[in-house]
């Protein structure tokens, strides 16, 4: 067997290189940054002197790549299952509900699985369009402005796809549910992660990986790749490393950087920003996650005494153009509400606070933008594609980043 060169030390690359060392393959890693996590990550904020995560991202017990991978590397025991049930609040009324779906592919249309005021017949009619949505369409072509827009399909729209149902795309938000609220109860238990992402999602890899002779080298960025009928050398900072007639690489980074190195490919433009704002909030009572609605915050995620609140597509949103402080303080307005609303203790003025933009958070996940997702293979056969832009049909999530290294590491032990 031939050695295999992963490019990219994200999630995708961690899970093609665990998949492939496992399976007897020399395998060797370059990262650009001195870290490996990518986008899942977690460190301690010198701000909050908390650790927190890079991203908040919602791990659902239906994502089985992902609590898999958990598994497999040892980080099961850092993450731990809720009751399948989404509190909402309201803060623009004070209405509060709980969503619950059932047991099976039926219930989410049960009534305690429905936000308030809305008919089981209006949620499946725009489910059943929903199902039916072509590649070009957007969410808002097919389900109905009404109670379930603004309580169910907006907020779902912008959290999985960090886009508005204006622009996102109706068949990857029917990816995501049909693998999440379409199976019931048993999928859409929420996964968390008490001590961050890293401690259950990457840390664990690295040593699993060192064991197995897995070199990762840090701030080694790729710059090129040269090749004509096939990858023969990957240039770096230190020099260029030269494929084997049997070596095979597998190019795990973001999709700018993928087609940069590799113009033969088209690749999704830049989505939108997502802002995060963490806050020191001992005692507020609040759950480990809550829907936020009429506010600029749109979910809630409280982890020990930190609270975190996530604007998605946040170009569209009423933070954009906002300075640090100004959006610091909208933010925070809307988790003292909410503290206040659950019989929290609200702090007499803003607490310690994190303020985290991320441009480009995920790739453009519009219509336009996903059909233009690449496929694992490349026009060289021993170069294969991972990472959450590639074409698994799954949004920008986790789940598919899990995926796609799955996939990329099976057709690179083929082509090596």
């Amino acid at each position: 067997m031939g050695r295999i060169w992963v490019i990219g030390a994200g999630l995708a690359g961690l899970v093609a290189a665990e998949r492939l060392s496992g399976t007897g393959h020399t395998v060797e890693m370059l990262e650009a940054s001195p870290k490996a996590g990518g986008r899942c990550r977690s460190y301690r904020d010198t701000r909050l002197d908390r650790v927190i995560d890079n991203g908040n991202h919602l791990i659902l017990s239906g994502n089985r790549a992902v609590l898999d991978w958990a598994a497999r590397i040892g980080g099961a025991d850092a993450l731990s299952t809720g009751e399948a049930a989404f509190p909402f609040l309201d803060l623009a009324t004070g209405a509060r509900w709980t969503i619950r779906p059932g047991p099976g592919p039926l219930g989410a249309l049960r009534r305690a699985a429905r936000p308030p005021g809305v008919s089981a017949l209006a949620l499946g009619r725009d489910t059943a369009r929903l199902l039916a949505a072509r590649r070009t369409t957007s969410v808002a072509e097919v389900v109905a402005r009404g109670p379930a827009w603004d309580a169910f399909w907006d907020p779902m729209t912008r959290a999985v796809l960090n886009e508005p149902p204006e622009t996102g795309s109706a068949p990857l938000l029917r990816a995501a549910l049909l693998r999440s609220f379409a199976r019931g109860a048993g999928a859409v238990r929420p996964v968390f992660a008490p001590d961050g992402l890293g401690p259950a999602l990457v840390d664990p890899a690295l040593p699993l990986l060192e064991a197995r002779g897995v070199r990762i080298r840090y701030r080694t960025a790729a710059a090129a790749l040269r090749g004509t009928d096939r990858l023969d050398a990957i240039e770096t900072a230190d020099g260029p490393v030269a494929l084997g007639p049997g070596d095979a690489a597998i190019l795990a980074v973001p999709a700018r950087q993928a087609a940069t190195l590799l113009p033969q490919i088209d690749v999704p433009g830049p989505g939108r920003t997502i802002v995060n704002a963490h806050f020191l909030a001992p005692e507020s009572g609040l759950p480990p996650v809550l829907a936020l609605l009429g506010g600029a915050a749109q979910w809630l995620f409280r982890r020990g005494d930190v609270v975190s609140v996530t604007v998605s597509a946040a170009e569209a949103s009423e933070v954009d153009g906002l300075s640090r402080e100004a959006a610091l303080g909208q933010l925070w307005r809307d988790v003292a509400a909410a503290i206040a609303a659950h019989g929290g203790t609200v702090p007499a003025a803003m607490p310690v606070a994190r303020l985290l933009r991320e441009k480009a958070a995920t790739f453009d996940q519009s219509p336009a933008g996903a059909v233009r997702r690449p496929a694992a293979r490349t026009p060289w056969p021993n170069l294969l594609l991972a990472g959450d832009h590639v074409g698994t049909g799954l949004p920008a999530t986790l789940e598919g980043a899990v995926r796609s290294g799955l996939a990329a590491a099976r057709l690179a032990a083929q082509a090596a």
